[in-house]
């Protein structure tokens, strides 16, 4: 297969499926290396750009998608009569910046930065496809774990979070990623611990039980009437009996 054939085919999968293609995919699809075809979908994003067409061909980390011009939006809007969608407030791109820099991320590290409850914010930016769910942490509580997705590639014009800019450094700040790592073990370590011991307590140190802190079982105290040692002598032969003829009678 040539590489105008190779464009044409990509053309015509990308227009038919309507939404992002993995690269791998269409390369088993047309038998050919995924150079190949990274090229001739470079070769015809170009086309697109240098002919001002009215549709372009995004890349989208491993995936290619086809989509309109941006110049064209409002013809279009007009034609399907859609409506603009509203903008992202304050808060939700607050935390969209939190997910696309460090996800995923679980919900609690979000409101950590932020200080806030955030569930209605990550719920409204997953409605709107800008951000999904990506399995959970393995961490007690098994919480969700987020990421962004293509649509917010496609929304804010990037190939792949690395072109994101970079984060500004702030002296006397330490990096949230390894804060994270450091996180995640300390809560494995926690879960370990309590998985070890029965009923859930901690298990005691070796050579040290329980309730004892150098090693000796301390005993509890017992109270007066507890011991034996304690109680009156009642054995056969030890009772203090009067003697016969001792006793003082008394004759009225």
């Amino acid at each position: 297969m040539d590489s105008h054939d190779m464009e044409c085919a990509i053309e015509a999968i990308l227009f038919v499926s309507g939404e992002p293609v993995k690269l791998k995919r269409i390369a088993e699809v047309l038998e050919a290396a995924e150079q190949d075809v990274e090229a001739a979908a470079d070769s015809l994003r170009d086309g697109y750009s240098f002919h001002r067409r009215g549709i372009r061909l995004l890349r989208l980390e491993d995936s290619l998608q086809l989509c309109s011009s941006p110049e064209y939006a409002d013809h279009i809007r007009m034609a399907l009569e859609t409506r603009k969608p509203p903008k992202l407030s304050q808060p939700a791109l607050e935390v969209l910046s939190i997910i696309a820099y460090f996800g995923p991320v679980t919900k609690a590290y979000i409101e950590q930065i932020r200080g806030v409850d955030s569930s209605y914010t990550v719920g409204l930016l997953q409605e709107r496809e800008l951000v999904e769910s990506c399995g959970r942490l393995a961490a007690p509580g098994r919480p969700m774990l987020f990421r962004t997705t293509h649509t917010f590639l496609r929304t804010f014009g990037l190939e792949s979070l690395s072109e994101l800019p970079e984060l500004p450094q702030i002296e006397g700040a330490s990096d949230d990623k390894e804060s994270i790592q450091n996180a995640i073990l300390e809560l494995k370590a926690r879960e370990a611990e309590s998985e070890a011991a029965p009923d859930g307590k901690p298990v005691p140190e070796s050579g040290t039980q329980i309730g004892s802190e150098n090693g000796s079982e301390s005993e509890p105290e017992r109270g007066p009437e507890s011991g034996p040692e304690n109680e009156p002598d009642s054995q056969p032969g030890n009772e203090s009996d009067p003697e016969p003829g001792n006793e003082s009678n008394t004759e009225g």
